[in-house]
């Protein structure tokens, strides 16, 4: 084996690993995050739990995304410890799937339609589809799914590529030493967990010892211990994921790592006892890509039957490495627990940490109302315990637009669709609004508070007309809630009227403020009070307006804000003004 054919197997490797990367990311942007809801509805059913794990891992094709997300989940609370061993189980299966898509290419025969089986024949027109798919479709699920078939031609093009370039080794004597070497249970199980820990995927790993098959100088006796070793290495990557989280995704973590661990532990000490008195005779002879397979999915099978009924002694396990403390019980409180929904890990998953992103936005805006709401009825009862709770509920806010504009901030840096990159754009825009009107409900405290230390009251006449305008907004705010958490375009088309007959409201309460002036009847004082009043509760309604405008044009051709509202309150438009003119009767002042 000279120079050129190192050169050539490490291109290959390069062109495997790269394959493997982008068929995975076709096959993530694909699910569009719909594979991890799937999984985030798990019941307990621990059957069922390792069925989902299994399929998910199968499609995305990596054991180790799914088990990542899966500590994301424990992390964030949407799932507990023990569901996630079941999913974890399922992963470790459902990555066998990859070794017998491999196993493809190693199919020998002069029949035609065996031979359209063999990878090097198919590769090349999922190469052509795919490559026409991403220059010529216009759609981004189809340029996904051309993705898909490029990485996977990639990924088997690097696989024949390496087969080919280490045939050679076959004849060199120092090559089979070295291989009988790993013969050695110990020996063999260490190269695996290192070979695996380094490129981070047992997927990975394992093709590139199905690749070595090629030489014919790979027995069972040495690929077994190296397959026990890929299982444990593979656990490598959710550890990492689980620094810097709660201790709950370190047990998660842990579970994984126990489960591949003591499965090995015990396959290999009943295999290589029985090994010493019963002496396989397959040991000593070569195995092909086949047997890798066979191999992979008789361990990963076989662990998880045997295991699952101790799932819970696997929990168990978790915590005694990690004991639960008091002040783990009491630090997942409510100020924080929606904020939990935002984990880093879910990043991987564009689609689903948009999902999970739109969730915590629903609880601002929702947190957001219920603080104006408060807010507003301290102008008839006037409670220093309330006003408390509203500048609480105005300081989570706050909380959750820094923590949320950060992540979508960070979203935003990955490769998302056109319509995704669109609905990042919108939350971000949405959660200012959300802050505004929480900052607005306080101004509305300061205003009840002055009140209530001056014991001044406003006329009969001005509260009958704060209380129409009151209405108005507590049904502006609602819709657009309503419209936002449920994207409800009927509710977001009527905000936009609402808004229009709250400024006209605004105008006559202001003008009818400044001849009650004139004739007496207020005070200055109480004049200025209810300018502040009217001038928060029209800004209110302007954000609400903003928040319905944004989800319209989700649903539009793309105009601009202004003209979209132009084109929205043009005269012609009967919607609007059937709309424009219900409001205005319904909240006629007195």
């Amino acid at each position: 084996m000279d120079f050129f054919s190192i050169l050539t197997m490490f291109g290959g490797l390069a062109l495997f690993l790269y394959g493997m990367e982008t068929m995975g990311s076709g096959l993530s942007r694909l699910s569009g995050g719909k594979l991890e809801r799937i999984l985030e509805k798990l019941t307990d059913n621990p059957i069922k739990a390792v069925l989902l794990g299994a399929g998910v891992t199968a499609v995305i094709q990596s054991s180790s995304a799914t088990t990542v997300m899966v500590v994301g989940f424990v992390n964030s609370g949407i799932m507990k410890l023990g569901q996630a061993v079941g999913i974890i189980m399922g992963a470790n299966v459902g990555t066998t799937i990859t070794s017998w898509i491999l196993s493809l290419s190693g199919i020998d025969s002069s029949n035609f339609f065996i031979r359209l089986l063999k990878p090097s024949s198919f590769s090349p027109v999922l190469a052509m589809m795919g490559v026409c798919l991403l220059l010529f479709s216009k759609k981004e699920k189809k340029k996904d799914l051309g993705l898909i078939f490029v990485g996977f031609a990639i990924l088997m093009t690097g696989m024949d590529t390496m087969s080919g370039a280490v045939k050679p080794l076959a004849e060199i004597p120092e090559f089979a030493n070295i291989l009988t070497m790993f013969s050695n249970p110990l020996l063999g199980m260490l190269c695996g967990v290192l070979l695996t820990a380094v490129l981070q995927s047992s997927s990975a790993s394992i093709g590139i010892l199905q690749a070595l098959c090629a030489t014919g100088a790979v027995t069972f006796g040495t690929a077994l211990p190296i397959i026990m070793g890929q299982n444990i290495g593979t656990c490598i990557t959710a550890i990492l994921s689980g620094i810097g989280a709660h201790k709950n995704a370190k047990r998660t973590a842990l579970v994984h790592l126990y489960f591949n661990l003591i499965g090995t532990i015990i396959f290999m000490v009943v295999f290589y006892t029985l090994h010493v008195f019963l002496q396989f005779a397959f040991m000593e002879q070569p195995t092909g890509a086949v047997g890798i397979a066979v191999v992979h999915s008789a361990f990963n099978i076989a662990a998880t039957i045997v295991l699952l009924p101790f799932s819970k002694l696997l929990v168990t396990l978790a915590y005694l490495t990690i004991p639960e403390t008091i002040e783990e019980r009491e630090e997942f409180d409510e100020k924080t627990q929606d904020l939990e929904l935002l984990d880093i890990r879910f990043l991987e998953t564009p689609g689903y940490a948009l999902k999970q992103s739109k969730t915590v936005a629903v609880q601002m805006a929702l947190l957001s109302q219920k603080a104006l709401l408060k807010a507003m009825a301290l102008l008839e009862n006037y409670e220093e315990k309330q006003v408390k709770k509203v500048l609480r509920l105005e300081e989570r806010v706050d909380q959750y637009e820094d923590e949320l504009g950060s992540y979508l901030v960070k979203l935003g840096s990955k490769k998302l669709s056109e319509q995704e990159s669109y609905q990042v754009s919108m939350l971000l825009h949405c959660i200012g609004d959300f802050e505004r009107i929480s900052d607005h409900a306080v101004n509305i405290v300061e205003t009840a508070e002055e009140l209530h230390e001056k014991k001044a009251t406003f006329s009969k006449k001005a509260k009958e007309e704060l209380q129409v305008f009151t209405g108005a907004l507590c049904e502006i705010v609602s819709l657009m809630v309503e419209a936002f958490t449920n994207e409800d375009m009927e509710k977001a088309r009527a905000v936009e009227p609402l808004e229009e007959t709250m400024d006209d409201l605004s105008k006559k309460l202001k003008k009818r403020h400044v001849e009650r002036l004139k004739s007496g009847e207020c005070t200055i004082m109480l004049g200025f009070a209810l300018s502040d009043l009217v001038t928060n509760y029209e800004r209110i309604s302007d954000h609400c307006s903003n928040i319905a405008i944004a989800l319209l044009q989700s649903q539009s051709d793309g105009y601009e804000v202004h003209e979209y509202v132009t084109e929205l309150q043009k005269e012609e438009n009967p919607e609007f003004q059937r709309a424009y003119l219900a409001f205005r009767e319904k909240y006629r002042l007195p």
